[in-house]
Protein backbone atom coordinates (compact mmCIF):
# COMPACT_ATOMS: atom_id res chain seq x y z
CA UNK A 1 0.00 0.00 0.00
CA UNK A 2 1.69 3.29 -1.09
CA UNK A 3 -0.15 5.48 1.47
CA UNK A 4 1.93 5.68 4.63
CA UNK A 5 -0.28 8.10 6.57
CA UNK A 6 -3.31 10.39 6.38
CA UNK A 7 -3.26 13.25 8.89
CA UNK A 8 -6.25 15.45 9.66
CA UNK A 9 -5.29 18.69 11.40
CA UNK A 10 -8.35 20.61 12.61
CA UNK A 11 -6.21 23.50 13.82
CA UNK A 12 -4.48 24.18 10.50
CA UNK A 13 -7.58 23.09 8.49
CA UNK A 14 -5.59 20.58 6.46
CA UNK A 15 -5.76 16.95 5.43
CA UNK A 16 -2.36 15.58 4.42
CA UNK A 17 -1.66 12.33 2.61
CA UNK A 18 1.85 10.85 2.60
CA UNK A 19 2.72 8.11 0.10
CA UNK A 20 5.87 6.46 -1.23
CA UNK A 21 6.50 4.86 -4.63
CA UNK A 22 9.46 2.82 -5.93
CA UNK A 23 9.83 4.92 -9.11
CA UNK A 24 11.65 8.08 -10.13
CA UNK A 25 9.99 11.45 -9.68
CA UNK A 26 9.70 11.84 -13.46
CA UNK A 27 7.66 8.64 -13.76
CA UNK A 28 5.21 9.56 -11.00
CA UNK A 29 5.02 13.15 -12.27
CA UNK A 30 4.07 11.96 -15.75
CA UNK A 31 1.34 9.76 -14.29
CA UNK A 32 -0.33 12.81 -12.77
CA UNK A 33 0.03 15.07 -15.80
CA UNK A 34 -1.09 12.54 -18.43
CA UNK A 35 -4.91 12.31 -18.60
CA UNK A 36 -4.65 8.75 -19.91
CA UNK A 37 -2.85 7.72 -16.73
CA UNK A 38 -4.34 9.82 -13.94
CA UNK A 39 -7.85 8.73 -14.83
CA UNK A 40 -6.83 5.16 -14.03
CA UNK A 41 -6.27 5.98 -10.36
CA UNK A 42 -7.87 9.33 -9.51
CA UNK A 43 -11.24 7.90 -8.53
CA UNK A 44 -11.90 5.18 -5.94
CA UNK A 45 -11.80 1.63 -7.28
CA UNK A 46 -15.59 1.47 -7.69
CA UNK A 47 -15.79 4.98 -9.23
CA UNK A 48 -13.44 5.16 -12.23
CA UNK A 49 -12.59 8.62 -13.52
CA UNK A 50 -12.66 10.14 -17.02
CA UNK A 51 -10.64 13.29 -17.75
CA UNK A 52 -11.91 15.47 -20.60
CA UNK A 53 -9.51 18.39 -19.99
CA UNK A 54 -6.19 18.44 -18.18
CA UNK A 55 -3.93 21.39 -19.03
CA UNK A 56 -1.16 21.62 -16.49
CA UNK A 57 -0.24 25.30 -16.57
CA UNK A 58 -1.05 28.33 -14.41
CA UNK A 59 -4.52 29.46 -15.42
CA UNK A 60 -5.34 26.05 -16.86
CA UNK A 61 -8.23 23.81 -15.94
CA UNK A 62 -8.97 20.13 -15.44
CA UNK A 63 -12.43 18.66 -16.02
CA UNK A 64 -13.24 15.12 -14.94
CA UNK A 65 -16.07 12.93 -13.73
CA UNK A 66 -16.27 9.72 -11.75
CA UNK A 67 -18.85 7.08 -12.66
CA UNK A 68 -20.63 5.00 -10.03
CA UNK A 69 -21.42 1.28 -10.47
CA UNK A 70 -24.98 2.37 -11.32
CA UNK A 71 -23.76 4.72 -14.06
CA UNK A 72 -24.27 7.98 -12.19
CA UNK A 73 -21.66 10.64 -12.91
CA UNK A 74 -20.04 12.91 -10.29
CA UNK A 75 -18.20 15.86 -11.80
CA UNK A 76 -15.20 17.79 -10.55
CA UNK A 77 -12.69 20.39 -11.71
CA UNK A 78 -9.25 21.79 -10.97
CA UNK A 79 -8.05 25.34 -11.48
CA UNK A 80 -4.25 25.26 -11.89
CA UNK A 81 -2.59 27.90 -9.71
CA UNK A 82 1.12 27.08 -9.86
CA UNK A 83 3.40 24.40 -11.22
CA UNK A 84 7.15 23.78 -10.93
CA UNK A 85 8.31 20.94 -13.16
CA UNK A 86 8.83 17.68 -11.24
CA UNK A 87 8.71 19.55 -7.92
CA UNK A 88 5.11 20.44 -7.06
CA UNK A 89 1.85 21.77 -8.40
CA UNK A 90 -1.03 23.56 -6.71
CA UNK A 91 -4.65 23.45 -7.81
CA UNK A 92 -8.02 24.57 -6.53
CA UNK A 93 -10.18 21.44 -6.45
CA UNK A 94 -13.95 21.65 -6.51
CA UNK A 95 -17.16 19.86 -7.32
CA UNK A 96 -18.90 20.62 -10.61
CA UNK A 97 -22.30 20.39 -12.20
CA UNK A 98 -22.92 18.12 -15.19
CA UNK A 99 -22.14 21.00 -17.59
CA UNK A 100 -18.76 21.54 -15.96
CA UNK A 101 -19.63 24.72 -14.09
CA UNK A 102 -18.56 24.88 -10.42
CA UNK A 103 -21.07 23.63 -7.85
CA UNK A 104 -21.09 26.52 -5.37
CA UNK A 105 -23.07 24.53 -2.82
CA UNK A 106 -20.09 22.27 -2.05
CA UNK A 107 -16.67 23.29 -0.67
CA UNK A 108 -13.48 23.85 -2.65
CA UNK A 109 -10.01 22.96 -1.42
CA UNK A 110 -6.53 24.23 -2.27
CA UNK A 111 -4.45 21.14 -2.96
CA UNK A 112 -0.66 20.99 -3.14
CA UNK A 113 1.04 17.94 -4.64
CA UNK A 114 4.75 17.74 -3.69
CA UNK A 115 7.17 15.24 -5.27
CA UNK A 116 10.37 14.55 -3.31
CA UNK A 117 13.11 12.20 -4.57
CA UNK A 118 14.16 9.42 -2.21
CA UNK A 119 17.07 6.93 -2.48
CA UNK A 120 14.67 4.17 -3.46
CA UNK A 121 11.89 6.14 -5.18
CA UNK A 122 9.63 9.12 -4.62
CA UNK A 123 7.74 10.53 -1.66
CA UNK A 124 4.45 12.14 -2.61
CA UNK A 125 2.75 14.55 -0.21
CA UNK A 126 -0.75 15.81 -0.99
CA UNK A 127 -1.99 18.60 1.28
CA UNK A 128 -5.62 19.68 1.08
CA UNK A 129 -6.23 23.13 2.59
CA UNK A 130 -9.79 24.01 3.64
CA UNK A 131 -11.45 27.38 4.23
CA UNK A 132 -13.20 26.33 7.43
CA UNK A 133 -13.53 23.52 9.94
CA UNK A 134 -17.03 22.89 8.60
CA UNK A 135 -15.68 22.37 5.07
CA UNK A 136 -13.03 19.98 6.37
CA UNK A 137 -15.55 17.91 8.28
CA UNK A 138 -17.98 17.90 5.36
CA UNK A 139 -15.34 16.46 3.02
CA UNK A 140 -14.33 13.84 5.59
CA UNK A 141 -17.99 12.89 6.14
CA UNK A 142 -18.37 12.52 2.36
CA UNK A 143 -15.65 9.84 2.42
CA UNK A 144 -12.58 11.80 1.33
CA UNK A 145 -10.13 9.78 3.43
CA UNK A 146 -11.39 6.35 2.41
CA UNK A 147 -11.82 7.48 -1.18
CA UNK A 148 -8.24 8.76 -1.30
CA UNK A 149 -6.86 5.51 0.09
CA UNK A 150 -8.89 3.51 -2.43
CA UNK A 151 -7.82 5.67 -5.35
CA UNK A 152 -4.14 5.65 -4.47
CA UNK A 153 -4.13 1.90 -3.98
CA UNK A 154 -4.29 1.68 -7.77
CA UNK A 155 -1.24 3.81 -8.59
CA UNK A 156 1.41 1.14 -8.11
CA UNK A 157 -0.20 -1.15 -10.66
CA UNK A 158 -0.72 1.77 -13.03
CA UNK A 159 2.97 2.64 -12.83
CA UNK A 160 3.86 -0.96 -13.71
CA UNK A 161 1.25 -1.47 -16.42
CA UNK A 162 1.87 1.83 -18.16
CA UNK A 163 5.67 1.85 -18.14
CA UNK A 164 5.80 0.91 -21.81
CA UNK A 165 2.38 2.33 -22.69
CA UNK A 166 3.41 5.79 -21.54
CA UNK A 167 6.40 5.71 -23.85
CA UNK A 168 4.53 4.63 -26.95
CA UNK A 169 5.23 7.21 -29.62
CA UNK A 170 2.20 6.49 -31.79
CA UNK A 171 -1.14 8.20 -32.20
CA UNK A 172 -4.03 6.52 -30.43
CA UNK A 173 -7.72 7.29 -30.18
CA UNK A 174 -9.74 6.44 -27.07
CA UNK A 175 -13.52 6.60 -26.87
CA UNK A 176 -14.53 8.65 -23.82
CA UNK A 177 -18.31 8.72 -24.33
CA UNK A 178 -21.01 8.44 -26.99
CA UNK A 179 -19.92 11.79 -28.41
CA UNK A 180 -16.27 12.20 -27.40
CA UNK A 181 -12.90 10.69 -28.29
CA UNK A 182 -9.41 11.61 -27.11
CA UNK A 183 -6.52 11.43 -29.57
CA UNK A 184 -3.10 11.34 -27.87
CA UNK A 185 0.50 11.38 -29.07
CA UNK A 186 3.81 11.99 -27.30
CA UNK A 187 5.89 14.12 -29.67
CA UNK A 188 9.64 14.19 -29.15
CA UNK A 189 10.15 17.92 -28.84
CA UNK A 190 9.75 20.68 -26.27
CA UNK A 191 6.33 22.15 -25.57
CA UNK A 192 7.47 25.45 -27.12
CA UNK A 193 8.52 23.63 -30.29
CA UNK A 194 5.32 21.60 -30.59
CA UNK A 195 3.13 24.61 -29.86
CA UNK A 196 4.97 26.70 -32.46
CA UNK A 197 4.62 23.90 -35.01
CA UNK A 198 0.83 24.18 -34.63
CA UNK A 199 0.79 27.99 -34.92
CA UNK A 200 3.23 28.76 -37.73
CA UNK A 201 1.55 28.52 -41.14
CA UNK A 202 4.79 27.98 -43.08
CA UNK A 203 5.86 25.19 -40.75
CA UNK A 204 2.43 23.56 -40.75
CA UNK A 205 2.57 23.28 -44.53
CA UNK A 206 5.69 21.12 -44.13
CA UNK A 207 4.26 18.51 -41.75
CA UNK A 208 0.43 18.67 -41.49
CA UNK A 209 -0.08 16.62 -44.64
CA UNK A 210 -1.55 13.29 -43.59
CA UNK A 211 -0.44 10.31 -45.71
CA UNK A 212 2.28 10.74 -48.33
CA UNK A 213 1.09 12.20 -51.61
CA UNK A 214 -0.81 15.22 -50.29
CA UNK A 215 0.09 18.89 -49.97
CA UNK A 216 -1.38 21.67 -47.83
CA UNK A 217 -2.36 24.44 -50.20
CA UNK A 218 -4.03 26.81 -47.75
CA UNK A 219 -3.27 27.56 -44.10
CA UNK A 220 -4.90 30.65 -42.61
CA UNK A 221 -4.63 30.97 -38.83
CA UNK A 222 -6.77 33.01 -36.42
CA UNK A 223 -5.15 36.13 -34.99
CA UNK A 224 -7.02 35.97 -31.67
CA UNK A 225 -9.98 34.39 -29.88
CA UNK A 226 -13.03 34.83 -32.07
CA UNK A 227 -10.96 34.63 -35.24
CA UNK A 228 -11.33 31.91 -37.87
CA UNK A 229 -8.93 29.48 -39.49
CA UNK A 230 -9.01 27.68 -42.83
CA UNK A 231 -6.98 24.66 -43.98
CA UNK A 232 -7.08 22.95 -47.38
CA UNK A 233 -5.26 19.95 -48.88
CA UNK A 234 -4.90 18.73 -52.48
CA UNK A 235 -3.48 15.45 -53.84
CA UNK A 236 -0.09 15.52 -55.50
CA UNK A 237 0.10 14.50 -59.17
CA UNK A 238 -0.49 10.77 -59.41
CA UNK A 239 -2.27 10.53 -56.04
CA UNK A 240 -5.92 9.53 -56.04
CA UNK A 241 -8.47 11.60 -54.17
CA UNK A 242 -10.18 14.96 -54.18
CA UNK A 243 -9.14 18.07 -52.32
CA UNK A 244 -10.81 18.93 -49.03
CA UNK A 245 -10.50 21.40 -46.19
CA UNK A 246 -11.66 22.50 -42.76
CA UNK A 247 -12.62 25.79 -41.22
CA UNK A 248 -13.56 26.87 -37.74
CA UNK A 249 -13.38 29.45 -34.97
CA UNK A 250 -10.93 29.84 -32.09
CA UNK A 251 -13.09 29.81 -28.96
CA UNK A 252 -10.53 29.77 -26.12
CA UNK A 253 -6.76 30.05 -25.79
CA UNK A 254 -4.20 29.48 -23.05
CA UNK A 255 -0.87 30.10 -24.83
CA UNK A 256 1.46 27.09 -25.09
CA UNK A 257 -1.00 24.93 -23.15
CA UNK A 258 -4.60 24.77 -24.39
CA UNK A 259 -6.95 25.86 -27.15
CA UNK A 260 -10.56 25.13 -28.02
CA UNK A 261 -11.92 25.46 -31.55
CA UNK A 262 -14.82 24.49 -33.73
CA UNK A 263 -14.13 22.45 -36.86
CA UNK A 264 -16.29 21.90 -39.93
CA UNK A 265 -15.50 20.40 -43.32
CA UNK A 266 -15.66 23.04 -46.05
CA UNK A 267 -18.54 22.82 -48.54
CA UNK A 268 -20.47 20.25 -46.49
CA UNK A 269 -23.46 20.46 -44.19
CA UNK A 270 -21.85 18.17 -41.57
CA UNK A 271 -22.33 19.67 -38.10
CA UNK A 272 -19.15 21.11 -36.56
CA UNK A 273 -17.15 19.42 -33.85
CA UNK A 274 -15.55 20.98 -30.78
CA UNK A 275 -11.81 20.28 -30.58
CA UNK A 276 -9.86 20.83 -27.34
CA UNK A 277 -6.08 20.52 -27.66
CA UNK A 278 -3.78 20.32 -24.64
CA UNK A 279 0.02 20.52 -24.77
CA UNK A 280 1.68 19.05 -21.66
CA UNK A 281 5.36 18.59 -20.88
CA UNK A 282 6.51 15.06 -20.07
CA UNK A 283 9.83 13.38 -19.46
CA UNK A 284 9.68 11.95 -22.99
CA UNK A 285 8.73 15.13 -24.87
CA UNK A 286 5.35 16.82 -25.26
CA UNK A 287 2.06 15.02 -24.78
CA UNK A 288 -0.53 16.33 -27.21
CA UNK A 289 -4.10 15.40 -26.26
CA UNK A 290 -7.06 16.35 -28.45
CA UNK A 291 -10.58 15.78 -27.13
CA UNK A 292 -13.08 15.89 -30.00
CA UNK A 293 -16.80 16.26 -29.29
CA UNK A 294 -19.15 15.06 -32.04
CA UNK A 295 -22.89 15.72 -32.34
CA UNK A 296 -23.69 12.01 -31.89
CA UNK A 297 -22.20 8.51 -31.75
CA UNK A 298 -22.95 7.82 -35.41
CA UNK A 299 -20.86 10.78 -36.56
CA UNK A 300 -18.09 9.82 -34.14
CA UNK A 301 -17.89 6.28 -35.52
CA UNK A 302 -18.10 7.44 -39.13
CA UNK A 303 -15.10 9.75 -38.68
CA UNK A 304 -13.05 7.09 -36.86
CA UNK A 305 -13.72 4.68 -39.71
CA UNK A 306 -12.10 7.05 -42.23
CA UNK A 307 -8.62 6.23 -40.93
CA UNK A 308 -8.27 9.63 -39.29
CA UNK A 309 -5.83 8.32 -36.68
CA UNK A 310 -3.48 6.88 -39.32
CA UNK A 311 -3.40 10.19 -41.15
CA UNK A 312 -2.64 12.06 -37.93
CA UNK A 313 0.17 9.62 -37.08
CA UNK A 314 1.78 10.21 -40.49
CA UNK A 315 1.70 13.94 -39.84
CA UNK A 316 3.11 13.71 -36.30
CA UNK A 317 5.91 11.40 -37.43
CA UNK A 318 6.76 13.97 -40.10
CA UNK A 319 6.72 16.72 -37.47
CA UNK A 320 9.18 14.77 -35.29
CA UNK A 321 11.57 14.49 -38.22
CA UNK A 322 11.50 18.28 -38.54
CA UNK A 323 12.01 18.87 -34.82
Amino acid sequence: MPVTSVVKDAESLTLTVHAEFPVKVSRLWDAYLDPRQIEKFWGPVEYPATFTRHDAAPGGRTHYHMTSPEGEEFHGYWEWNEIVDQKFFEVTDGFANADGTPNAELPTTRMVFSFDPQPDGTKLTITANFDSAADLEQEVDMGMIDGTRSAMSQIEQVLIDLRNYARTFTTEAQILSDTQIRVSRIIRGTRDQVWQAHHDAALMKRWLLGPDGWKMTECVLPESVGGTYRYRWEPETGTEGQGFGFTGELLELLPKSYERTTEQMIDTDYPPTINESTFAESSEGTLLSIVITYPDAQTRDMVLATGMTDGMEASYARLESLL
